[in-house]
This record gives structure tokens, sequence and C-alpha cells, in this order.
């Protein structure tokens, strides 16, 4: 593994210890079986809904994702994102593998994964042949390649979501954002859209019950998530923050606004108080 590769200190055994009230086992089989379904017919209608148009599509991944987390038993509480015209880089803070169908269920877009994902059954090809860029982060020298492809999406006009803490955090805790993915927003022009994805009971207690962290495996985090009574995820788009000005001069210089870009979405995140 690279040395440069970011890693949280979350793991299964010291943040997944928090009791939720469960539901009864046949409603989780019953979940389960429904996410399956929506899943495969995900699969299966992949290919159809990418020749559509942008505006059909987009509704079509919202109703698609908006159904798959209620098979899941989540209750998604998902504010109108602010308008933004052509690409925007959608970036939020990383929990869990629901984070994206999350975003997706709010503003549909191309995401950014690591090369990992395209191994998990049956998520792994639905969201491959969903047109996902996969990042290898295992070796450096790929990386300025999956910026070129982000910065061409956005100037395309197409929404990239990624999470630029480069790992899943159990939600009390939180990662830098690292800004490295920012030059793609700073090279197209883009703004960038901080998101905060929060998970909570339906007390309005916090919970980490669908962390996916560590060495935590998808199976189990699954079986958690559809065990879960009242579970709430929130999330919030805050608003557009303008690319900066690319600069010419020394390196450091060039590299200072997409440092920039990132502390400033850091800070709106936080400053929601997840």
């Amino acid at each position: 593994m690279s040395v440069w590769l970011p890693t949280a200190p979350c793991t299964p055994e010291t943040c997944l210890t928090e009791a939720a009230p469960v539901v009864a086992l046949p409603r989780r089989i019953l979940r389960l079986g429904a996410f399956l379904v929506v899943l495969v017919a995900g699969l299966a209608l992949t290919p159809s809904v990418r020749a559509l148009p942008g505006g059909p599509r987009d509704a079509l991944v919202r109703f698609w994702a908006r159904t798959l987390l209620r098979a899941l038993g989540v209750t998604a509480r998902i504010a109108p994102p602010p308008a933004c015209g052509g690409g925007v880089l959608v970036v939020a803070n990383h929990v869990s593998w629901l984070d994206i169908p999350l975003i997706a269920a709010g503003r549909p877009g191309r995401s950014l994964a690591k090369t990992e994902v395209r191994q998990w059954p049956v998520l792994g090809p639905l969201v491959a042949w969903g047109g996902t860029v996969f990042l290898d982060r295992d070796r450096l020298r790929t990386l300025p390649g999956t910026v070129a492809a982000v910065t061409e999406l956005l100037r395309a006009g197409r929404p990239v979501v990624v999470f630029p803490e480069g790992s899943t955090w159990c939600g009390r805790e939180s990662g830098r954002f690292r800004p490295a993915l920012f030059e793609a927003a700073v090279q197209s022009g883009a703004p960038v859209q901080p998101v905060t994805v929060r998970y909570r009971l339906a007390d309005g207690r916090a919970t980490n019950a669908p962390a996916f962290v560590g060495e935590d495996g998808l199976l189990a985090s699954i079986a958690r998530v559809v065990s879960v009574r009242g579970l709430v995820a929130e999330v919030t788009f805050l608003p557009a923050i303008p690319a900066p000005a690319v600069r010419t001069g020394q390196p450091a210089d060039r590299r200072q606004p997409r440092r920039e870009l990132a502390r400033a979405a850091q800070a709106a995140v936080e400053a929601t108080g997840r």
C-alpha cells in the first residue's frame, strides 16, 4: 500500500459499538429482498437510461436512488440542491457506501470511486456501467490521469461526485479534504458544491450504524443497515464555491488554488455542525 494513501482511524471495533433500535427478522429479510430487486432492476436498465438525454436520465436516476433507499428502510431527507448550470464538482464527507445513492437522489452525476468497488457483487457492475471514474489509490502515478478525466467531464457539463477525505469515516470523526481532485475544478472553471451527509435515528440522535469503515465487510454493512429501525439520512447541498482563476508561475503557486478550494469546501461542510 502506498504511503500517500489517505486512511482513517475508524474501525468496526471502535466505532460501530452504539446500539440502535432494530426491526424484526422478517422485516430485515423483506428489506434485503427489495434491495436486491431494485439493484438488479438498475443493472438491467442502466444501458437504456444512459442513452436518454440529460433531463429524463437524471429524473430516472433520482427515482431509482430514492427507491433503493426506501427498500433499505432509509428515510432520505434531501433539500433540493441550489441551481448550478453545467459541470459542478460535488464534494462530500464520506461515511458509507450509502452516501452515493443519497447524493444521486438529489443531484445525479458521475462518481469517483476506488478501483476495489468494481469487485463488489452487483453494486460493482452497476456503478461501472453507470460511468463511474475509478481511482487506483495504490498507484500515485495514475492520479494525474484521473484528474484529467474528471476535468473533461466537468468541461462537458457533467456533475462529478467525489469524496475528498479519501476514505470513509464513522461520522463522529472526519478527515481532511485532500486538494488533488479540486484541480479538476480549477482547470475546468467549474464551481465546487459542498455537501454534508448525516445519519440519524427517528428520534434525532446521531448514529454511525451505516458507517462502512476499516475492514468492515460490505455484506455485514448492508445487514446492519436493513436492521436499523427509523434510520434517517440527511443530505444538505450547500452553496457552490466558484473556482479561482488558474495561476501561472512557480509550481507552488499553481497548487494554491486547489488548496484554497479544498479548505473552503471543508469549512463549509464543517460549519453545518455534522
